[in-house]
């Protein structure tokens, strides 16, 4: 029999996973551990597609108009994400947003994972600079 064929000879070690999920793992038949890996496969390919909808939602409510990249393109403000050395390359977008009242920012806004990441980019009154 080759190597690759030869049954494991130990028990492989668990991934860093909580307590609550391994120990029921530990305790179920092979087929119908085989069951839970072919449903989390398709879970975890279904959050993926899920993730990125609201994500392109939220992009397509969120972004800011085109006249308002061509004020920033006229105050010579890139709206080019490849312009920032922090920002991806693709899924950023531009949005506004107040950090408090009556102060209104650009922003570049993308998904990093489960989480949003924002970085500032401008004043959208150009006479409130910081």
């Amino acid at each position: 029999m080759n190597e690759s064929s030869d049954p494991p000879t130990t028990k492989p070690p668990a991934p860093d996973l909580p307590n609550y999920i391994l120990e029921p793992l530990d305790k179920q038949s092979p087929d119908r551990l085989d069951t839970v890996a072919a449903y989390a496969a398709k879970l975890a390919a279904w959050k993926r597609t899920e993730r990125e909808h609201v994500a392109t939602k939220k992009r397509e409510e969120n972004s800011i108009t085109e006249a308002e990249q061509k004020e920033l393109e006229e105050r010579e403000i890139s709206t080019d994400p490849t312009d920032y050395s922090d920002i991806p390359a693709s899924g950023a977008y531009i949005t506004v947003k107040e950090t408090k009242p009556g102060y209104h920012y650009y922003y570049w806004q993308w998904r990093d994972g489960d989480s949003w990441k924002n970085e500032y980019i401008a004043p959208v009154n150009a006479n409130k600079e910081r």
